[in-house]
């Protein structure tokens, strides 16, 4: 196997929340960004597939009644009239309908902002021998900025978000979140940059 070959098949893409009630325009749920990010995040799993990378679908699951939500906003699922995202075996949980997890693919449900957190995504990955993480999805300073802390902690050897397929409520939140993940070295390249052949 080319040394490039090996470089991508030890990287995993990390797709973060990339679901109908975080996405689509009807939900009340829908964070803007979603729609804005969503042609480069199709773009960079095409790449990533065209690599021969594995691809890790990461989504939110929770109970009906929110007893798995974090404590700060389970009171939003029993109170009538507040959005109740992600309930499971609902169709909001869903991908977008334009994203697709194939069968080489990986799919992980987590409750917490964190991909790492309470599931078995180390795990997996160590098993298939990755040992490098590419990042995208939604949003920054949330799920996707703590499971790169996360993989900080792990030791993976390298750490991206794709800078324009991964997004927030605000530009200036997100702009301000890749500045903060920087400094952990954590690397934040555009999608042009980092589909470039190597």
């Amino acid at each position: 196997m080319a040394v490039a070959e090996m470089k991508w098949t030890s990287t995993a893409l990390i797709v973060i929340g990339m679901q109908k009630d975080y996405v689509s325009k009807t939900s009340p749920s829908r964070m803007e960004s979603g729609e804005v990010i969503l042609p480069n995040v199709i773009k960079t799993v095409d790449v990533a597939r065209s690599r021969g990378m594995p691809i890790v679908w990461v989504v939110r699951e929770h109970d009906h009644l929110g007893r798995d939500v974090e404590l700060f906003r389970r009171h939003n699922y029993v109170t009538p009239d507040k959005p109740k995202p992600v309930i499971k075996g609902r169709p909001g949980t869903e991908l977008v309908d334009e994203l697709e997890i194939k069968d080489s693919d990986y799919k992980l449900v987590k409750t917490r902002f964190s991909a790492f957190f309470n599931t078995n995504l180390h795990s997996y990955l160590q098993a298939i021998g990755v040992n490098s993480l590419v990042i995208i999805g939604l949003q920054t300073p949330n799920c996707i900025r703590q499971t790169v802390f996360d993989a900080v902690s792990f030791d993976y050897q390298s750490v991206k978000v794709i800078a324009d397929a991964s997004g927030a409520a605000a530009p200036d939140i997100h702009e301000v979140n890749l500045y903060d993940i920087r400094k952990i070295n954590v690397g934040t390249p555009t999608l042009e940059e980092w589909s470039k052949p190597i």
